[in-house]
């Protein structure tokens, strides 16, 4: 469900932008702030779900690094002139000795994030795009993207701080290379 709220922010102006840090979303829902948009989405599927545990579980077991996995970390990411996205990622991947849940702050700032994880829902349209030019900004090497509408799995790389330079996609059922630090081959055949 995507809010809109009354005022077009423009350069100087940060209501939009005060609005959506002082939104006392309720328990459950998640908000996020995209494209001068302010989208308020309901706890995922358990399909959507399931995405997310086989790609955390392959990771845990094949990697050639250790990551820590969060599905709730919220995170600042460059605007497209304009506002700055405040996006939650469903999966973010950080090597496991840059320990970037080192405070209680809501919002962080991406360094050193080797992978997001995006999973379609109802509203695939955010994800294949302002997410991914958002993550590209922001310079995030890797955004994998579970497209479960187009049934298939697309990993963007090499970010140019506009977009990324790379694709590469695989049919659910195939297997998607993830390179290093990952170094192995993604398994979709049980994604959904």
């Amino acid at each position: 469900m995507a809010v809109m709220v009354d005022e077009a922010p423009t350069q100087g102006d940060n209501g939009l932008l005060d609005k959506f840090l002082a939104l006392d979303t309720p328990e459950g829902l998640r908000a996020e702030l995209i494209d001068g948009e302010i989208v308020v989405s309901p706890p995922p599927g358990s399909r959507h779900e399931r995405n997310i545990a086989r790609i955390n579980r392959q990771v845990t077991l094949h990697s050639s690094t250790a990551f820590d996995f969060s599905g709730n970390m919220g995170l600042v990411l460059p605007g497209d002139g304009g506002l700055p996205y405040y996006v939650i990622p469903d999966g973010t991947f950080a090597p496991l000795d840059l320990d970037v849940y080192d405070n209680d702050d809501s919002w962080s700032e991406p360094d050193g994030i080797a992978m997001v994880v995006e999973v379609t829902s109802s509203r695939p349209g955010p994800d294949r795009e302002a997410k991914r030019y958002g993550y590209a900004r922001a310079e995030i090497p890797l955004y994998l993207l579970v497209d479960r509408d187009e049934q298939r799995v697309v990993l963007f790389s090499q970010p140019d701080g506009k977009d990324y330079a790379r694709t590469d996609q695989a049919s659910f059922g195939k297997g998607l290379a993830l390179p290093e630090p990952f170094g192995f081959e993604l398994d979709t055949s049980d994604f959904v």
